[in-house]
């Protein structure tokens, strides 16, 4: 959780700066971090990415109905559609969630028939955000684990 910390206040840190930033040794350190991308803990870089910066600032959660018997098709049909950013599966009265980058309403009307063109999707619900109230955040969860 310490090594996730540093990197999140300073994304651009060399190892070695790391390295004695938290009081361990180099290859410790890569040891380390080459584990916890190996394991998923550290994702990709373009997470990061603000879609807005591509002229795609509207967001938009789906959420979509799948067939019972041959719905597991459509998820690889929907990774498929560029503007669709996130995928869960959820419990309740759909059985996906997707978060949506779309330019405009147009756009979005756009890309909700493609999510629909799929023959296994059978229906969806759209919400547009207002306003994002507060954005993805681990930090406070690092902090716990890292004693901080």
């Amino acid at each position: 959780a310490r090594i996730l910390l540093a990197l999140d206040h300073d994304p651009e840190a060399s190892s070695l700066a790391l390295a004695k930033q938290l009081g361990i040794a180099r290859n410790t350190l890569h040891a380390r971090l080459t584990r916890l991308r190996d394991s998923g803990a550290v994702r990709e870089y373009t997470r990061r990415v603000d879609p807005a910066a591509l002229g795609h600032g509207l967001v938009a959660f789906v959420s979509v109905s799948l067939s019972q018997t041959t719905g597991h098709r459509a998820v690889h049909q929907l990774r498929e559609i560029p503007e669709v950013t996130e995928m869960h599966a959820t419990t309740g009265d759909a059985d996906l969630l997707l978060r949506v980058a779309a330019r405009d309403t147009a756009d979005l009307h756009r890309i909700n028939g493609l999510i629909l063109e799929s023959a296994d999707v059978t229906r969806t619900n759209t919400v547009i955000s207002l306003q994002e109230e507060m954005p993805v955040r681990i930090r406070p969860l690092l902090e716990r684990y890292a004693g901080g």
